[in-house]
């Protein structure tokens, strides 16, 4: 069974209308027209997001890897050495330290990463990748890249626009 077979059978039938437009119609009939476009692209950008997750998390599973220690393994293995320091990686990737130390913690257990002391600074650690786990992020890339990116399902164009319009989102809330 191929994952888009699978997908398929897993998904409940399509609802009759989007739910989103009628959300939009209430927010006019309510008074509210001026928040109604804000609130239906905040809130189909919040459903697009659960669709494209569940996705990437079907395809990561049977590695055993979530998407959050996916992109733990993936700065590591872009990095030079395969290592970088604990704080760099939750800066690169923009989230709390505390779920990076979650991430490695469940990457350490599986034996993809190791986690060292910093030799210039005992406060810090630095997490390198291990030959397994070099091994998991380019299966884990190749099955995203056939099953997930390579496919997102929007034509060419419209995924230009989407990262133009959400790099744009990004930038104003100060992402870069």
């Amino acid at each position: 069974m191929t994952a888009e077979t699978s997908d398929t059978r897993d998904r409940p039938a399509p609802l009759a209308a989007d739910p989103i437009a009628s959300a939009r119609e209430q927010w006019v009939e309510h008074g509210w027209e001026d928040a109604a476009p804000g609130m239906a692209a905040i809130t189909s950008l919040m459903r697009a997001h659960q669709i494209a997750l569940a996705r990437v998390e079907a395809t990561l599973k049977p590695l055993g890897v979530s998407f959050a220690r996916y992109e733990v393994l993936m700065l590591l293995l872009f990095s030079k050495r395969g290592s970088l320091p604990m704080k760099l990686v939750a800066s690169r990737l923009q989230v709390h330290p505390t779920s990076v130390t979650n991430a490695v913690d469940r990457l350490e257990g599986a034996g993809l990463v190791t986690r060292e002391a910093h030799p210039g600074d005992r406060r810090a650690l630095i997490i390198t990748l291990t030959p397994e786990g070099r091994a998991v992020a380019e299966k884990a890339t190749a099955a995203l890249n056939t099953e997930v990116f390579a496919r997102p399902g929007l034509g060419a164009g419209d995924v230009e626009a989407l990262i133009r319009v959400l790099g744009r989102m990004r930038q104003q809330a100060g992402d870069f």
